[in-house]
């Protein structure tokens, strides 16, 4: 007999092997079902097939072809068209019909073709989700379940099923349907007239490609996704797409020991998140969502030291690459991961205090009473990292603020009359946040991710709340972002003290093991 999960099951049971053992080496061929894939897909991508770990596939630019228009090209309103220029030599483009234009400038616009004959494309949606981490929860026990999913990104993170397959009794989803007329297809704007392109298009760019600003390497691709739109994809090799990174996720100018912990967390976050848009063919995203991700010639020579120093380095545990978060600060108090995201506790992203002995000497973990919270957010001499600005912070929303907030949502709360926290973690963070409308309105509580994620000018969860006049709240709190694994701020305070980059990495990474990625 098939078991199933109840819904109490689906939320809050234990996920270790969530990042341990789902979360290992995924520059490989993918294994999706073509059933689940043709049912779920509303244009059909090629699925991601690559076997070189040396390399990834990184998006530059999502959705392209969004929000067409009724006529023959897109409307304005979004990106019209696709504009690249050469740094020297002439571009190559191809498409799959052999098609060859060379140019120093190619423009790509978007028109709808009628579909010789329509199709219906149905499945079963689970979500939105704050993150990627908290559906990946989900759909690994639909895994366990037997039920064949895959996650997918149209604008937040969904889990996708076949309309044909019996989901586990207490799951809440909904019904997708659409009736599909039109596909978008991408046309080569030339002087002469325009030629439409077939299937994924390669763009060879022999001395770069100036792109937003930056300069890359390529070779790049324009390949359709999985909501009817067009994403262009760079393959760059992992140890190049670190310059990429780093400058953007950690300042060029930090101390190298902190710099090269940083290239090692990059590199082992990349590794271990690759399958992050499996449904549209490529591995990362060059946004926030992944690892911010620019122009990789502009990065300087410690960048490029800390790269090389680390070559290949990643964290493991248990023989696999973790999942190696980090943030800008944690306000002297570590998180676990179960405090960010709806998963279980992991080993090796503990909650801890985060400072000298004397820091460590004035608090004790669990931070289970709001008058030790307070005295935390009072300090800050002995935490490591306390120069960063959101170290300390404050925050004042009125009701209409916090009301636009929800509305984003889709919450209809109306004008909020109260603020609860509900639940803390060990470190303090508020993991629920009830908000309660007027006297026959519905609350809405807010948990873990999608606190912040709402509640948007708040820097983190480490804070407590006050009414300071009717319908006006002060929230007071330490650290920027999630709190879970490497403060970077904390990291550059350990280089300047003199600890080396292992040391670094076993302070927040504790019990993981350093070694080559192979």
């Amino acid at each position: 007999m098939q078991k199933t999960f109840s819904q109490k099951s689906y939320l809050f049971c234990s996920f270790l092997l969530l990042f341990g053992g789902l979360n290992g080496v995924y520059l490989a061929e993918d294994k999706i079902n073509s059933n689940l894939y043709w049912q779920t897909h509303r244009f059909i991508n090629k699925p991601l097939n690559i076997k070189d770990t040396n390399h990834l596939l990184v998006s530059l630019e999502q959705y392209l072809g969004k929000n067409s228009s009724d006529s023959s090209y897109l409307s304005s309103s979004y990106q019209s068209y696709l504009e690249l220029l050469s740094n020297g030599k002439p571009l190559i483009l191809e498409d799959e019909n052999g098609l060859i234009h060379k140019s120093s400038k190619i423009k790509i616009g978007w028109r709808k073709i009628v579909l010789e004959s329509p199709e219906t494309f149905s499945r079963q949606v689970i979500g939105p989700f704050s993150s990627f981490e908290s559906a990946n929860r989900i759909a690994f026990l639909l895994d366990q379940d037997g039920v064949e999913n895959i996650i997918a990104h149209p604008s937040d993170w969904e889990i996708w099923v076949s309309k044909n397959i019996k989901l586990p009794k207490g799951l809440k989803f909904n019904l997708f349907e659409e009736k599909v007329l039109h596909e978008i297809r991408p046309v080569l704007q030339l002087n002469s007239g325009s030629f439409l392109l077939s299937g994924e298009i390669k763009i060879i760019a022999p001395d770069g490609l100036l792109f937003k600003e930056g300069l890359y390497s390529g070779p790049f691709f324009l390949k359709p996704d999985a909501y009817g739109t067009w994403t262009l994809i760079e393959k760059v090799p992992i140890e190049k797409y670190l310059l990429g990174v780093l400058p953007h996720e950690m300042g060029s100018n930090s101390p190298i020991a902190a710099l090269s912990a940083q290239a090692v967390l990059a590199r082992t976050w990349a590794i271990a998140n690759s399958q992050r848009f499996e449904i549209d063919g490529y591995h990362l995203c060059s946004d926030t969502q992944c690892q911010v991700y620019k122009d990789p010639s502009k990065a300087n020579n410690e960048v490029a030291l800390a790269i090389s120093h680390t070559q290949e380095k990643v964290l493991k545990w248990k023989g696999r690459p973790i999942n190696a978060v980090y943030h800008a600060t944690n306000g002297g108090v570590s998180a676990g991961a179960n405090e960010a995201w709806s998963i279980g506790a992991l080993p090796y992203l503990k909650t801890f205090v985060d400072g000298s002995s004397r820091w460590e000497k004035q608090f004790s973990i669990p931070f289970d009473d709001i008058s030790h919270i307070k005295r935390l957010l009072l300090k800050r001499d002995g935490a490591y990292g306390n120069n960063h600005h959101l170290f300390r912070w404050k925050r004042i929303m009125n009701a209409n603020q916090i009301k636009q907030f929800l509305a984003l949502r889709n919450s209809k709360i109306g004008i909020p009359r109260k603020i609860n926290i509900l639940e803390r973690g060990a470190s303090g963070r508020v993991i629920s946040l009830e908000i309660l409308g007027k006297k026959g309105q519905p609350n809405t509580i807010l948990r873990l991710d999608d606190i912040r994620r709402t509640l948007r000018n708040l820097p983190s969860t480490l804070f407590y709340v006050e009414e300071i006049k009717p319908g006006v709240w002060e929230f007071i709190g330490g650290g920027f972002g999630h709190g879970v694994g490497m403060s970077q701020s904390g990291a550059v305070d350990l280089a300047h003290r003199g600890w080396t980059t292992r040391q670094i990495l076993n302070h927040y990474y504790p019990g993981t093991t350093y070694e080559t990625f192979k």
